[in-house]
């Protein structure tokens, strides 16, 4: 028996309550499916998911099943950043996680249909998607288009910076600020969003093809229509989520990671989604899986183009056959098919060659957009993991978004212990060459661990500064970021961590390709590591810790239980 028929004996009260919002008799004993999104007034990249969840709809309805419509509206990154609105930004995942365990368990269904798009949405999602473990696709509503002469968002900080500056005008900004987001859709850059919405497909939950299209295509509303058909055959054969993501599936999607050149907060999400699939899923392996990975992705922010033209140039599937030879292609998906077979499919379904139709208009060649693994951009990944007495538990840079001449670098330290100074600080130049910007308290306990996008635009907008400086933090950075940005620092800050501890020009060694953040030295004097360890033992013995910063509602709440980002960032 169903689920939903075993809680419908136990409940009188469930078949009167459903007619009373226009159900029928018929409909009380068919599979019933959650159609859960994010759908809402709040940003482009959830505006128009009521179209797709009502394609979802059909496509539940038309093949003998009942669909239920939720919705856990989402925040946007982007409308939260350069005000303590970015600080809600991570605790909101597990917070939509959280409603969406609620909307599936308080009632019960068979399977549902999972419609999202952007930063914490995809994440909140698949976290819950494990956690429930019932029969699940999920639905990505795709990728805006970019806006004139290939304007996307991720560059509005960095011209914001400029006019800061004086380099641009203010009429010239405000141009850039109203074209730089023509329609719906994630931002049309490899930033989080869109890394998550590959990975979603990546870990084998979606139609193939289907991750990351343009938003305003007709192909996504049938993408949606067959995600509702998918999860009412689903409905009745009993294979849940755990059944199909293993950990094969985790570290394909890592493998997936690496060649796009995704987001580092990835690293924050997939050990999280692992957690509630039940697995562990550690930085070593991020940081194993990234050293010997190609990277193939030409895409912003690391990249050249706008993201719409990864669809164009295959998706998904291109990127997986590329690196075929390197995937677990026994795994199974939400097809019924393992992902060999469905890479098989997809060439001879018509799915290249649609795409290689929007391609042409584009005037570039498919390897443009997605290198070959013959001939990747990079052979090392573009994640790496970085450790030391700075950060003994851990640290995270993109370094395919380093400039080469940081790869390795002595600087000293300037610490702040919030964002605004640092920021400040580089708007009016009184950070140098040479050195070290330490953002600290800005950890999952700190604050909430907000994104740091403004200072690392205000950096890399700076062309001697870019290349000069890092900007070192507890914190976590923008998918859009670019530069010497080194972030999730742990432990963090707010628990004592040797990031608390620095000082005004203590001398910090930065060595990417030996994986080592440190501190070599103090007030610009190189010193031996047992020197140091002296040193960070007296001051942890005078450290004392700040007040914590809210008091009560859900950041005091998230702050006093969210693990590391190492771990994932998650509440325990």
């Amino acid at each position: 028996m169903l689920n939903s028929q075993k809680v419908r004996e136990l409940a009188p009260e469930m078949d009167p309550l459903r007619m009373g919002m226009g159900w029928k008799v018929n409909d009380l004993s068919k599979p019933q499916v959650i159609v859960e999104s994010t759908f809402g007034d709040s940003h482009p990249g959830s505006a128009h998911l009521l179209g797709l969840v009502e394609a979802a709809v059909k496509g539940i309805n038309n093949s003998g099943a009942k669909a239920a419509r939720y919705f856990a509206t989402d925040i946007c990154d982007g409308m939260s950043q350069g005000h303590d609105g970015i600080n809600y930004s991570l605790a909101s995942r597990d917070s939509i996680c959280n409603l969406i365990e609620i909307h599936a368990n308080a009632t019960t269904f068979d399977s549902g249909v999972f419609v999202t798009s952007c930063d914490k949405g995809v994440p909140a999602h698949l976290m819950a998607i494990g956690r429930i473990n019932i029969p699940s696709v999920v639905v990505t509503g795709g990728v805006m288009g970019a806006g004139p002469d290939l304007l996307t968002l991720e560059q509005i900080g960095a011209y914001s910076a400029m006019q800061q500056r004086g380099e641009i005008t203010d009429e010239k900004l405000t141009y850039y600020k109203q074209n730089a987001c023509p329609g719906c859709g994630s931002c049309s850059f490899m930033g989080t969003a869109s890394t998550m919405q590959i990975m979603a497909e990546a870990l084998g939950l979606m139609i193939p093809g289907s991750a990351l299209l343009p938003a305003a295509c007709e192909d996504l509303k049938k993408m949606a229509y067959e995600a509702g058909v998918k999860a009412a055959a689903l409905a009745t054969k009993g294979i849940t989520a755990r059944d199909i993501v293993t950990m094969s599936s985790f570290e394909n999607a890592i493998k997936v990671h690496a060649a796009i050149s995704g987001s580092t907060n990835s690293l924050l999400h997939i050990p999280a989604i692992a957690h509630e699939f039940g697995y562990y899923i550690d930085m070593d392996t991020f940081d194993r899986i990234h050293a010997n990975a190609s990277y193939l992705l030409d895409i912003r922010p690391s990249g050249r183009w706008p993201a719409e033209y990864f669809y164009y140039a295959g998706g998904v599937p291109r990127i997986m056959e590329e690196i075929k030879e390197h995937l677990d292609l026994d795994v199974m998906t939400i097809t019924g098919k393992t992902l060999g077979e469905n890479l098989e499919d997809v060439k001879k379904n018509g799915y290249y060659e649609r795409c290689d139709e929007l391609l042409a208009r584009t005037g570039l060649k498919r390897t443009d957009i997605i290198r070959s693994i013959d001939e990747p951009i990079g052979k090392n990944g573009t994640i790496a993991v970085l450790k030391g007495n700075l950060a003994p538990d851990g640290s995270v840079v993109k370094h395919s978004a380093v400039p080469k001449e940081m790869h390795y670098a002595v600087l000293k330290a300037k610490p702040f212990d919030c964002e605004e100074d640092a920021i400040a600080a580089v708007i009016h130049r009184d950070i140098k060459p040479g050195d070290a910007v330490i953002i600290r308290y800005e950890g999952p306990k700190g604050s909430g661990m907000p994104e740091m996008f403004y200072t690392t635009e205000a950096i890399s907008s700076d062309e001697e500064l870019g290349k000069s400086i890092a900007l070192l933090t507890d914190g976590r950075f923008s998918g859009a970021s670019r530069g010497p940005a080194i972030g999730h620092i742990s432990p963090e800050a707010a628990e004592g961590g040797p990031i608390a501890l620095v000082e005004e020009d203590d001398l910090i060694e930065i060595d990417i390709k030996n994986r080592i953040l440190r501190i070599i030295g103090v007030k610009g004097k190189k010193l031996s590591a047992e020197e140091i360890d002296d040193i960070l033992e007296e001051r942890k013995a005078k450290w004392q810790p700040k007040e914590p910063k809210y008091k009560s509602g859900i950041l005091k709440i998230f702050s006093e239980h969210a693990v590391s980002p190492m771990k994932g960032g998650y509440m325990e």
